[in-house]
């Protein structure tokens, strides 16, 4: 065995500790508003040098705060951020999923399910087309704000000075002939999205694509995610559009209220559906 594998074998045992040490002071800290020093290493059973050690370590990287004028220590809403994040992705996709699959079922078509990172969407989420032709697509693959109709949704329904920031950094690309690459334009297609309760993608991204989506509400009433159906043009039924978003907008209501919202915003206001 060589000299560098004795080292590693015997630095990881002392980071795994380091790691248990790190969490039982982040459980500890969250048992109790305000600890100290002295109060956290008879707990814990550390010396007050290393309790001392790890708080700097963890108020540096922003996850421990320290009382002013006081030795005691508590947990900062950064940690707060950390779990919510962590548990909104998956519950999001484990309460989607069947609503998901029944509108496959019925559709036949392409189900997304997808939400916004940085100034793009992402698909965290899908149900295939069980078609031959069909759109192509994959979880984890991003697409862009101005002409998909989950990113209309998402849009539509954001707090207009966060839309700006989002739409600051988004790149308003020419896919198709349809697509639409002035930002007044996509103003105006949002009021219009938000009026008639759904948001469509008309061939702007994908040739010979049609799409409808809903956004999914958190429990403050922020869009959080958006669900749609992609069709080709060729099976795409105008006729039966008005089914197909009252079925997007039951799924979208049963999720937002899962996930806490309590007041469903497309529940409110005139709807004009499709012409």
């Amino acid at each position: 065995m060589d000299d560098d594998s004795i080292d590693s074998s015997k630095q990881q045992p002392e980071s795994v500790a380091a790691v248990l040490k790190v969490f039982a002071i982040l459980q500890a800290l969250s048992e109790r508003s305000e600890t100290g020093i002295s109060e956290l290493s008879v707990r814990l059973a550390m010396p007050k040098a290393t309790v001392y050690r790890f708080l700097q370590t963890m108020m540096t990287l922003g996850y421990v705060r320290q009382e002013s004028g006081s030795e005691r220590y508590g947990l900062t809403m950064r940690v707060f951020e950390l779990g919510a994040r962590a548990l909104q992705y998956p519950d999001l996709v484990d309460l989607s999923k069947h609503h998901m699959q029944m509108l496959a079922d019925a559709t036949g078509e392409t189900v997304h399910l997808g939400t916004l990172i940085d100034s793009e969407i992402i698909y965290v989420h899908k149900i295939d087309s069980r078609h031959t032709l069909g759109m192509y697509s994959r979880i984890g693959r991003r697409a862009p704000l101005h002409c998909t109709a989950i990113g209309k949704v998402l849009m539509a329904w954001e707090h207009p000075q966060r839309r700006d920031r989002v739409l600051d950094g988004a790149e308003f690309q020419r896919f198709r002939d349809k697509t639409i690459v002035d930002r007044g334009e996509f103003l105006a297609e949002l009021d219009r999205v938000k009026a008639q309760g759904f948001g469509e993608d008309r061939e702007e991204f994908d040739d010979h694509i049609r799409c409808l989506g809903i956004p999914i509400f958190d429990r403050l009433g922020q869009p959080i995610a958006g669900m749609s159906v992609s069709f080709p043009t060729f099976r795409y039924d105008e006729a039966k559009a008005p089914e197909i978003i009252a079925m997007l907008t039951a799924a979208s209501r049963d999720v937002s209220a899962r996930l806490g919202c309590t007041k469903f915003p497309l529940d409110t206001g005139p709807k004009a559906l499709l012409p």
